[in-house]
């Protein structure tokens, strides 16, 4: 009986032995700067086919893998992909759809699901718990922001005059967040460099080489004047970037507006990846605050020159193109969507 008492307690230590394990691994220390804060910096993609918010149909946040593939085979990147496979160099390239502003030769959004901590994310959103923005019940809310995944620049904007297109197309801001606030992925150009000082951190996006400057210590002013990437600051805790952002320029269509805050976190949470963290409070727009998690894998390659519009020809052409419709008469231009003609996921 007493070895038995013996064996058996032997067997529950084992037992739980790798939970132990696992409560007492130490966490990813990550390497410092001369100055001994966590170094964050580097190249890193947030290329993926997940996205801001959950899709129709996901189980709930963190999915098996099971589920991932039947979720990357309902995205539409995948979809046009295998659409536009069979078809030739020449082909692909000569477009004959009119109505589709872009084929899948020019996206490059990702070629899986991200996944934090070695699992699939259906969604960005980790709160509310069904992976949605809460928009408050107000006609304008919505509207006051125009997303990644919009098409305001393939719609027909007023040609009168440079002032009347929209600012991407400007080259003032680019259309697909940028460096934030806050950072989300699109279907090309999700590439970002991160430098850090002493009293500042840089995150420059690939999309349009817009860039944000951090500045480290301080108070932000809630009455300040709005800048494009909005006023921000940011402190170290532990091996944590916590960053505070308000002001944003109204015309960037950020998730916050003139009354908003962000606060974002970036934690290197291994050799190959930031975990990058997001509260979005703005009650103008919202129901509750909203949460988010995305990872910044590192990348070995830099981000590309983004020309915008090669020196601003295509600026000129664009409203000349206009005075050539109204002198025959003719309406400016169709809508053009990205994914025109691509039936939708069953």
């Amino acid at each position: 009986m007493r070895h038995t008492s013996i064996l058996a307690a032997v067997a529950s230590v084992l037992a739980f032995a790798p939970v132990a394990f696992a409560q007492n691994a130490p966490a990813y220390d990550p390497p410092k700067t001369s100055w001994g804060v966590p170094d964050l910096q580097g190249f890193f993609s947030s290329a993926s086919l997940t996205n801001m918010a959950r899709p129709p149909g996901a189980s709930g946040l963190i999915v098996s893998d099971e589920e991932a593939a039947k979720l990357f085979n309902r995205n539409i990147y995948t979809r046009v992909a295998k659409e536009e496979a069979p078809l030739s160099k020449a082909e692909l390239l000569t477009d004959a759809n009119p109505d589709r502003a872009y084929n899948r030769f020019w996206m490059d959004p990702g070629a899986d699901l991200g996944k934090i901590d070695g699992k699939y994310r259906s969604s960005w959103i980790v709160e509310p718990a069904d992976g949605q923005i809460p928009w408050i019940a107000s006609p304008t809310a919505r509207n006051a922001l125009v997303s990644a995944s919009s098409e305001e620049e393939f719609s027909d904007l007023s040609s009168d005059n440079p002032e009347a297109r929209g600012i991407p197309e400007r080259c003032i801001w680019g259309f697909t967040g940028g460096p934030g606030p806050v950072l989300f992925n699109a279907m090309y150009n999700n590439n970002y460099q991160i430098v850090q000082t002493p009293t500042q951190v840089m995150i420059m996006a690939e999309m349009n080489h817009d860039v944000r400057v951090i500045q480290i210590g301080g108070t932000l002013d809630p009455a300040g004047l709005p800048k494009w990437g909005g006023n921000s600051v940011g402190h170290y805790e532990g091996n944590t970037l916590v960053v505070e952002t308000r002001n944003v320029e109204p015309k960037q269509k950020s998730y916050i507006s003139e009354k908003g805050k962000v606060t974002e976190r970036f934690t290197r949470s291994n050799e190959g990846q930031i975990l990058y963290e997001y509260t979005i409070d703005d009650p103008t727009r919202y129901s509750q605050p909203w949460k988010g998690q995305m990872p910044l894998n590192a990348s070995h390659l830099p981000p590309y020159e983004y020309a915008c519009h090669e020196g601003n020809y295509s600026m000129f052409n664009l409203l000349s193109g206009a005075r050539v419709m109204e002198r025959e008469g003719r309406k400016n231009g169709t809508r053009k969507a990205i994914f025109a003609g691509i039936p939708e996921a069953e």
